[in-house]
């Protein structure tokens, strides 16, 4: 099955809070997922520039931390709902205020926009879309061995029936790699790239991975 982009959040059984996305793309395969001073941002592969000019909607910002909370989405929304964050906002409010301010893609497919976050200390998730048909925002209490997720199309509510009960990852590298090929993840085609934030104790630690 195809459901585009991907976010997640989960925890793992040895109660360790992440958060993930991938990249799945049919029209746009040639992106990597790079991590820079920090944070984690969706790129074109070295020779695939041109992407750019094609579609402006396939580079951005993937992967934030603010504080405890690690943010992951499919676009330019990161930045904004990571700010809000970081200055105090209610994470249900940052959320709902960045999706509705930049709504969906205006691309041929109307592209809803997907956001999952993390707690690490509070040990809560969010899910939020915008669609062109609506948006939706959740919060979710985290549970040892157990990934939420939400994606572009298909899978595009924050609902109980989009969970992965069996989660597991050893690190951020285990988990990046796990939204692509581990659990219900692996029945998803199409991917491209990943990333990862997991818990270290003290913050988060980064992981991406290159399909």
């Amino acid at each position: 099955m195809y459901i585009g982009r991907i976010v997640a959040f989960g925890m793992t059984k040895a109660n360790k809070v992440c958060a993930m996305y991938r990249v799945s793309s049919r029209s746009f395969p040639n992106r990597m997922a790079v991590e820079n001073g920090g944070k984690i941002a969706i790129v074109p592969r070295p020779g695939a520039e041109s992407d750019l000019a094609k579609n402006p909607y396939i580079s951005y910002n993937c992967l934030r931390i603010a504080g405890e909370w690690a943010i992951a989405t499919n676009g330019s929304q990161t930045d904004p709902i990571t700010e809000k964050i970081a200055m105090g906002m209610p994470v249900r409010d940052a959320i709902a205020l960045g999706l509705l301010a930049m709504d969906y893609e205006k691309d041929s497919l109307d592209t809803p926009r997907v956001v999952a976050v993390a707690g690490r200390i509070s040990k809560l998730g969010y899910l939020g879309i915008v669609r062109k048909d609506g948006i939706l925002v959740r919060e979710f209490a985290l549970e040892p061995g157990v990934a939420r997720y939400i994606s572009t199309y298909e899978k595009n509510a924050p609902c109980d029936t989009n969970v992965d009960r069996d989660f597991d990852a050893a690190c951020q590298d285990c988990a990046a790699h796990y939204v692509v090929n581990g659990g219900v993840f692996a029945d998803f085609e199409q991917p491209v790239t990943s990333a990862a934030a997991m818990d270290n104790g003290d913050g988060f630690s980064l992981a991406t991975v290159i399909c």
